[in-house]
């Protein structure tokens, strides 16, 4: 599923490939994956050009000369494919955008999991969809006063949107572990140092797989992505990275709010010392 650093990945890629050129046209292969109606979405769309970006937690807005914004969200195995010849086009590309250029920028939809639509204002969007501060925006102080006001588990406070933007299921995991919290902790029980460590945690492991773009087999071996086995583990040894990077103990995997979570039971206690 794309977490923030995938949608981080792709806002850099269309930048790099999608701006200032006009729209010729749009095709939809599905209308269910719109959010705003076909028709005026096409005609709103229509030689108009696409300016700047920003991304807010796992949602990606995009502005366009004419004053609205054209809002992605990947949905579960959403991508970006941009392209010049009509051979080249990626397969489940679902909806296309033709640009003036002669080339095209696909939005692919393998799940139809993915949704497109205008949103006329950010700030508004954001607030009726109860979506909160980005988390590598959001500022300690702004964290703690939530978090203190939070009586559960502070795994599944975190992976609340509308507590903090942007952190999935093995981010939340990686912070926890790096900032040595117990994932069942409880988010109101955390002291002033905690929640820096906690904060500090957020921007290391988001920043990481944003420079790594993603690419789970590069993250550093402290890292206990490792143990979920998406990519070649970093170990010579076979079995090392099903185990603590820090005390080499086997790290443990439950669930917490009903999602797998993996932590260790050595160095995140779940008692206060």
């Amino acid at each position: 599923m794309p977490e923030l650093p995938e949608v981080e990945t792709y806002r850099r890629y269309f930048e790099e490939t999608c701006l200032n050129q006009p729209i010729q046209d749009v095709f939809v292969e599905d209308t269910k994956l719109l959010t705003t109606d076909y028709d005026l979405l096409v005609a709103s769309l229509r030689g108009k050009k696409f300016i700047a970006t920003e991304r807010i937690g796992k949602n990606l807005f995009v502005q366009t000369d004419g004053g609205f914004y054209v809002h992605f969200h990947f949905g579960m195995t959403g991508d970006l494919a941009y392209y010049q010849f009509e051979e080249e086009r990626p397969r489940f590309s679902r909806i296309v955008f033709y640009f003036q250029t002669g080339y095209k920028l696909a939005f692919i939809c393998p799940r139809k999991f993915e949704r497109i639509g205008i949103v006329e204002n950010v700030p508004e969007y954001l607030r009726k969809k109860r979506i909160a501060a980005d988390a590598l925006a959001i500022s300690i102080p702004t964290l703690a006063a939530t978090l203190a006001k939070k009586k559960a588990f502070i795994k599944p406070v975190l992976l609340d949107q509308s507590v903090i933007a942007g952190i999935g299921n093995w981010i939340v995991d990686e912070v926890l572990f790096q900032a040595r919290i117990h994932p069942e902790r409880l988010a109101a029980s955390l002291d002033e140092m905690e929640v820096k460590h906690l904060h500090e945690a957020i921007q290391l492991v988001l920043k990481t797989a944003i420079d790594c773009e993603a690419n789970y087999a590069l993250f550093p071996e402290r890292f206990i992505i490792h143990a979920r086995e998406w990519a070649m583990s970093p170990y010579a040894d076979a079995k090392q990275h099903l185990l603590c990077p820090v005390c080499h103990q086997k790290l443990q995997i439950t669930k917490v709010g009903g999602r797998t979570t993996y932590f260790c039971p050595v160095d995140q206690p779940l008692e206060m010392t």
